[in-house]
């Protein structure tokens, strides 16, 4: 298997030297992307793109000139809307299924067994059962084989936040509430006496949890962790001013509204959470910028909340469910429910615009690190795409787990 693979790569570095044609050579570079496999070929396909970029071109081919923009955006080099502000390039994101990577498999089955054992312990029926879309949002976070530790913490961490979510949203009471915060906040064993009972197994599992992934980290790596902690103490607290205007009827203004759920929306934790497995390339300084949730961190909120609100009004909100960003909207402005919506996609495509400009503009920080920001936001157009919700309608993803996980492509 090792020597087949070998050879293929050397056959696509082959590939990529024969390549001249301006067209030959975003074609191939796109393929290897959609295949899943660009990181094996990172130096090819950077030399190949800074030749394209300093390149002369001149196309009438509408499909050449759009896949010249996409790629050099993609991969943080300047070039000019000019011709291209027509058009409404996406980006789609296409896991890797080339490769049959050996132990794969093994890595996901210890996170399913985790979880298991986790929601058998904590007892809490009312939360939701989703580690496998969870895992997939992980995968598309970052699916190469150095990435598999980082992926487990991820996948782990983003568990133990919906399953807070659906403590604050669905369960507990406004007293229940303000002990959980007030328990997270003092992050010790002690403050579980404060807690009701149906929560104390809960509180005991974040703790440990947290003490689990530090031990998977270098020593070197372990303050890494800290930051997660609070991130998770933040998502906490805005769980808690969403569930006081539930609990006492409240329907805040738009701009109140968005402040409080852009951050309890698991965006900013997820930008800050994917950083903690990551090495090198996650200093000090990115889980700082991280943590303050700027530029495309904050655009990722906004994102997550804005698609998943107006989801939920197709779906029809839960009984249970304060009124969201779309709903605020409407009481605020008189306002029918399109036309809310379609000033909220506006606000969408704004976000969008702050996510692509991080990609060129993105200072001191390693861009390793704002691509796998980027990649947690594309993720989100296969969660909430086209209105669906297919994290909690996880119907829709059977057919595309099965191809990833089951039945890759072999060699």
């Amino acid at each position: 298997m090792e020597s087949q693979i070998s050879a293929l790569k050397k056959e696509v570095r082959g590939l990529f030297e024969d390549s001249k044609d301006t067209a030959e050579q975003m074609n191939l570079v796109d393929t290897v992307q959609h295949l899943g496999i660009g990181h094996h070929f990172e130096e090819q396909i950077a030399n190949t793109l800074c030749n394209i970029q300093h390149k002369e071109f001149n196309s009438s081919s509408l499909h050449e000139v759009s896949l010249r923009f996409r790629l050099l955006r993609e991969h943080g080099l300047w070039v000019s809307p000019g011709l291209y502000i027509i058009m409404n390039t996406q980006i789609f994101l296409i896991l890797p299924s080339f490769l049959n990577i050996q132990n794969h498999n093994s890595k996901k089955t210890l996170i399913f067994r985790w979880w298991k054992d986790l929601y058998a312990e904590v007892a809490l029926g009312f939360a939701r059962n989703r580690i496998v879309q969870l895992y997939l949002w992980s995968y598309a976070v970052y699916y190469e084989q150095e990435y598999s530790c980082a992926r487990i913490i991820l996948a782990k961490l983003l568990a133990m936040i919906t399953m807070m979510d659906d403590i604050y949203d669905t369960r507990a009471t406004l007293e229940e509430s303000e002990k959980l915060n007030e328990a997270i906040e003092r992050w010790d064993e002690s403050a579980v006496s404060i807690l009701p009972e149906y929560l104390k197994k809960f509180y005991f599992r974040i703790l440990r949890t947290f003490k689990e992934i530090q031990d998977m980290l270098p020593p070197d790596d372990q303050y890494k962790v800290s930051y997660a902690q609070k991130s998770f103490q933040i998502l906490s607290n805005y769980s808690l001013r969403g569930a006081e205007w539930f609990h006492r009827n409240k329907i805040p203004t738009f701009e109140d509204k968005v402040e409080v759920s852009v951050m309890d929306s698991a965006g900013p934790f997820s930008c800050l959470a994917l950083l903690v497995g990551m090495g090198d390339v996650a200093s000090k300084e990115a889980l700082e910028w991280a943590l303050g949730c700027t530029g495309a961190v904050k655009a990722c909120g906004e994102i997550t909340r804005y698609l998943n609100d107006i989801t939920a009004l197709k779906h029809g909100n839960r009984e249970q469910d304060a009124a969201n960003c779309v709903e605020c909207y409407i009481a605020e402005y008189h306002v029918t429910s399109e036309v809310a919506i379609a000033n909220i996609c506006q606000m969408i495509e704004d976000a969008w615009k702050t996510t692509n400009k991080a990609l060129l503009e993105h200072g001191s920080l390693h861009p390793v690190v704002v691509r796998r920001i980027f990649n947690a936001t594309a993720s989100l157009t296969l969660m909430y795409g086209e209105k669906k919700d297919v994290f909690t309608f996880g119907n829709d993803l059977e057919g595309l787990l099965e191809r990833l996980f089951f039945r890759p492509i072999t060699i």
